[in-house]
């Protein structure tokens, strides 16, 4: 089972945003794809509500409660986290013991900057990033790269020690999918194409990595 590891202790970062997207993109792929949700809002939960009725529908587990391993279908071949908002690299354990890989979405603000320094801190200090047997990257999220904030916040990023993955365009196209229970990757107009590529990084990373 491959397992991706979506956490931010920023709430509002975008970690349920990636997390739809990406269990979508691995069960249009024909992947069993299992959806663990670990925050209370349980916004991935009502997602793969939604998307129950399709062929490529995402299985949710919950992943608030102890014991939630029991409830992953032995077929399950890749399962993605949506980590608790607000939780340090230490609520994390459980999960990071399975984990292939790990992505911290970072918004483009002083504030989102200066609330992730903390958190990657505590992840580096996690057994398995520690002696560097779990990889771990940034997301640059909601982005307007014409703006000189956006452009001076990825530099930011790429300054820090661990890779910027991927940079995702601000877009009502993800808050719209996540009412229906979609992704970007199901529809195919020339436009959702382009915000489509801007993940073309992030699973070329994924693949080098896990």
């Amino acid at each position: 089972m491959r397992t991706i590891v979506v956490a931010s202790s920023k709430g509002g970062a975008g970690k349920s945003t990636l997390s739809t997207n990406l269990a979508a993109h691995f069960a249009l792929q024909g992947k069993r794809t299992v959806l663990i949700d670990a925050d209370r809002q349980k916004s991935s939960t009502h997602w793969c509500e939604k998307r129950a009725a399709l062929d490529t529908a995402v299985l949710p587990v919950d992943g608030s409660r102890k014991g939630w391993k029991k409830n992953l279908p032995a077929q399950t071949e890749v399962a993605i986290v949506d980590a608790a908002a607000g939780a340090m690299g230490d609520d994390l354990e459980d999960f990071l013991e399975i984990a292939d890989a790990v992505l911290v979405p970072v918004l483009p603000s002083t504030i989102d900057l200066e609330a992730t320094v903390p958190f990657l801190n505590s992840l580096a200090a996690t057994a398995r990033v520690k002696k560097g047997k779990l990889p771990v990257a940034l997301v640059a999220n909601r982005l307007k790269p014409w703006t000189g904030a956006s452009q001076q916040a990825v530099e930011q990023l790429k300054s820090w020690p661990y890779p910027v993955a991927g940079e995702l365009r601000d877009t009502q196209a993800y808050v719209l999918m996540v009412a229906l229970g979609k992704s970007v990757f199901d529809y195919h107009s020339e436009q959702i194409r382009g915000h489509q590529a801007d993940w073309s990084s992030i699973f070329r990373w994924l693949k080098k990595v896990s």
